[in-house]
């Protein structure tokens, strides 16, 4: 593959990228670790508008499903450090502009998801650890929340503890099958798969798919062989990247990465051009932004360059112009950037 990049512009300490649909027309929402805005931009890379000013501190943004213009996000959180404030938002795009809705007060949340069941809109929430009473205190192990959405997401948000003792409760990407749409998220206690109820009071799934320490995961059939491997970055804000692949015996590493890439964060699998994939960044070091794939003709697990030097807090994957492309927050150098990729 070959990627084009394009600069869109700069916001600093820019971190949680989202699509959204506004008017119609899909867009994408890029906001800021610290207290700086957040922008809506076109496909195009065009700035469209300021959604907000402030607080920032924004770790996940993620749209209502089948609503126009309108967004869950997390505010306040700063660092985790300094994240006892943070909440989560419902924003919604009116005709006199952004409307912001404190819709659930929740200390340390990290990242959340709004999973779609059969016409009900389940939240579930992560919060990076419970307390703390110093700097890099993490004597209290973080959470996760779930709840039901109302059909007005701007109505409070009542959530309850779905399980607890998980330390640097960092990771969260979602892994869909057979139209099953589930968690994978990521801790100190290893990697869990936690897939919502068929229906409202319904149980909870919750299966651990790996021990090891991990920051961030996700599942994604790499080689084709309908078994979806998992590919980790280890430990919590760790180096180390492994490819994992399921046996009667659980999951099997598979393949190291020969380099160390420190505090590796940005993650996002998916398909392109037909080769599935997973793209990576770190943001210490080289800071080096990656695309992890499988080999068929060789039988190995390779990576494409795509940059250097950037720092990537996020990455996502969309589509213009009939063409993939992938939008990346480069925190470390404050910079929005589209990567277009080409065969």
């Amino acid at each position: 593959m070959k990627y084009q990049k394009t600069v869109i512009g700069e916001l600093n300490k820019c971190y949680s990228l989202a699509p959204l649909t506004v008017n119609g027309e899909p867009c994408l929402l890029v906001a800021a670790e610290k207290q700086d805005p957040c922008y809506l931009y076109a496909l195009d890379g065009t700035r469209l508008e300021t959604v907000w000013d402030e607080p920032g501190g924004v770790m996940t943004m993620v749209a209502v499903p089948g609503m126009d213009g309108t967004f869950l996000a997390t505010q306040k959180f700063y660092s985790p450090n300094d994240s006892a404030e943070a909440y989560l938002t419902c924003v919604q795009r009116t005709e006199t502009g952004w409307q912001r809705t404190r819709i659930a007060d929740l200390p340390f949340v990290h990242r959340f998801d709004i999973i779609p069941v059969n016409g009900v809109n389940y939240v579930l929430a992560c919060t990076l650890k419970s307390d703390h009473e110093y700097k890099n205190d993490w004597r209290f192990p973080g959470k996760l929340w779930v709840g039901v959405l109302d059909s007005d997401p701007s109505k409070p948000l009542e959530l309850t503890v779905l399980k607890d003792g998980l330390t640097h409760n960092h990771g969260y990407t979602r892994y869909e099958k057979d139209g099953t749409i589930s968690s994978i998220v990521s801790c100190d206690e290893g990697v869990y798969c936690v897939t919502p109820p068929a229906a409202v009071g319904g149980e909870w799934q919750i299966e651990r798919l790996l021990e090891q320490a991990t920051s961030d995961a996700v599942l994604i059939d790499l080689d084709g062989d309908g078994e979806a491997e998992l590919l980790t970055m280890s430990a919590f804000h760790g180096d180390t990247v492994r490819i994992w692949h399921k046996s009667a015996d659980g999951y099997q590493c598979v393949y190291e990465h020969p380099e160390k890439l420190p505090f590796l964060h940005a993650i996002y699998a998916g398909e392109v051009y037909g080769r599935r994939s997973v793209y990576i960044g770190h943001r210490e070091g080289e800071r080096l932004f990656l695309g992890f794939y499988y080999d068929a003709a060789s039988g190995a697990y390779r990576y494409d360059a795509v940059d250097q030097g950037a720092g990537a807090a996020n990455c996502l994957l969309f589509e213009r112009d009939g063409h993939p492309a992938i939008l990346a927050a480069n925190r470390e150098i404050n910079e929005v950037a589209i990567y277009d990729i080409e065969q």
